[in-house]
C-alpha cells in the first residue's frame, strides 16, 4: 500500500465525559467515554473438552449461574455505559468497587491488578477502520477460577479469532484451563498491534517517497497528524510491556506455570512492539527534517539556475544598454556591419560563460 495513496491515519477524537467523574467518591461507577449504547449485549461462551455453547442473554442476572462451574466460561459484555448492570455483576462476582470504577473509565491507563480471587487488567485495543484510520478502544478483562469477564465499549473484531478457536472441537484452547483463555484474549490484542504498526510503517515509507519526490506544503499537515497518532499509540500501547512482565513473574494461583510460558511469548512481542514504536517515532520526527532539507535543496537548485541565467544575461544586457543610449557618436553605430559585430560579441560572451560554468560543474 505504500505505492498507493491512502488516507491519513488519524484516531477519531473522543470527547471524554470526565466532568461526570470529578468529585465522586472512590469506587463510584461512572462511565467516562463517548461510545454509549442503548442496549447492553452480553454473549456467553461456555465450553470444555466435549462441550461448547454460545448464547446471548438479555439480563445480566442470567450469567450468575456460570460462577463456580466445571466448565470454562467467557462472558463478553459490550456497553460500558450500562452502569447499573455492571454494578449488579460486580456485586455477584464480588469485584472491588475500585476495579469497577477503572473498568468503565475509558481514559484509564493500561494496567494489571491482582486480587485474592481474580486478576483485573485494562488494555487498549487498536484496530483499523474501513477508512484506514486507527481506532483505539477500551478493553477490560477479569480472570476468575472458572470464567473470564470481557468488557468492551462496542463489539470488537479482535477477538473473533479466539471465538473460532473455541468453536473448534480439536483446538488446544478447549483442553486448557481458564488462564489459557485469559492469555488468548491478551495475545489477540497484541497481535493486532502488529497489523496496525505495519500499516503505519507503510504509510511512513509512502510519505518518505512523497517528501523526496514531491515535497508539497500539504504534506506537512499529514506528517504532523502522523506524529500525533504515534504519540497517542505510545501512550496506550507501551504499558503492555509492564503488564506482560508482571504476569510472567506473578505467583498468583490463577495462572499456571504452563500458561506463563505462553505469557512469556506475549512479553517478547510487547518488547518488539515497544522497539517498533520507538523506531516509528524517530522516523516520523525525521520526516519533517527530511521535508525541510528537501525543500531547501530544491530551493538552492532553483536559485542556482536563476543566478546562472542572471550571470549570463548581465553582460549581454550591458552591451545592449550601452548601444541603446541616445548619443549620436557611438563606435560602429553607422557601420554597415555594426549590428552583426555586436551580436557576434554577445554570442561569444554567451558561449564563453556557458563553457566556464560547465567547467566548474555549476550546470
Amino acid at each position: 500500500m505504500k505505492n498507493k495513496q491512502r488516507k491519513t491515519l488519524k484516531t477519531p477524537a473522543k470527547h471524554r465525559r470526565t466532568k461526570h467523574a470529578l468529585g465522586n467518591a472512590p469506587g463510584t461507577i461512572r462511565y467516562v467515554g463517548s461510545r454509549e449504547v442503548e442496549q447492553q449485549i452480553i454473549r456467553v461462551t461456555d465450553y470444555k473438552e466435549n462441550y461448547h455453547s454460545v448464547q446471548e442473554v438479555k439480563a445480566v442476572e442470567q450469567v450468575f449461574q456460570y460462577k463456580d462451574t466445571d466448565t470454562v466460561t467467557l462472558i463478553d459484555i459490550q456497553g460500558l455505559n450500562q452502569e447499573e448492570e455492571i454494578e449488579k455483576l460486580g456485586k455477584h462476582f464480588q469485584i472491588n468497587p475500585l476495579v469497577l470504577e477503572d473498568l468503565v473509565n475509558t481514559s484509564q491507563r493500561p494496567k494489571v491488578d491482582e486480587y485474592e480471587d481474580y486478576i483485573f487488567c485494562v488494555f487498549k485495543s487498536v484496530t483499523l477502520s474501513e477508512a484506514n484510520r486507527v481506532v483505539i478502544e477500551h478493553v477490560a478483562i477479569i480472570l476468575f477460577q472458572d470464567s473470564v469477564l470481557l468488557f468492551q465499549e462496542v463489539e470488537n473484531p479482535v477477538f473473533d479469532g479466539v471465538r473460532r478457536r473455541i468453536s473448534n472441537e480439536y483446538g488446544r484452547i478447549r483442553y486448557k484451563k481458564c488462564d489459557y483463555l485469559y492469555f488468548a484474549l491478551i495475545d489477540s490484542i497484541i497481535d493486532q498491534y502488529f497489523v496496525v504498526l505495519e500499516e503505519i510503517t507503510d504509510h511512513i515509507e509512502h510519505l518518505e517517497d512523497q517528501v523526496y519526490n514531491y515535497p508539497k506544503s500539504a504534506i506537512v499537515n499529514e506528517i504532523q497528524d502522523l506524529r500525533k497518532e504515534i504519540i497517542d499509540l505510545r501512550k496506550n500501547v507501551l504499558p503492555v510491556r509492564e503488564i506482560s512482565a508482571r504476569l510472567v513473574n506473578t505467583e498468583h494461583k490463577l495462572i499456571g506455570e504452563d500458561t506463563k510460558l505462553y505469557l512469556g511469548d506475549v512479553h517478547d512481542h510487547s518488547v518488539q512492539i515497544h522497539e517498533t514504536l520507538e523506531m516509528l517515532r524517530e522516523m516520523s520526527m525525521s520526516l519533517m527534517e527530511m521535508y525541510m532539507s528537501t525543500v531547501t535543496v530544491k530551493m538552492n537548485e532553483i536559485m542556482k539556475v536563476l543566478t546562472i541565467m542572471t550571470s549570463i544575461f548581465i553582460p549581454l544586457t550591458f552591451i545592449t544598454g550601452v548601444y541603446g543610449m541616445n548619443f549620436q557618436y557611438l563606435p560602429g553605430l553607422h557601420s554597415e556591419f555594426g549590428f552583426y559585430a555586436a551580436m557576434g560579441i554577445m554570442f561569444l560572451i554567451l558561449v564563453t560563460l556557458i563553457v566556464y560554468f560547465k567547467s566548474k560543474r555549476w550546470i
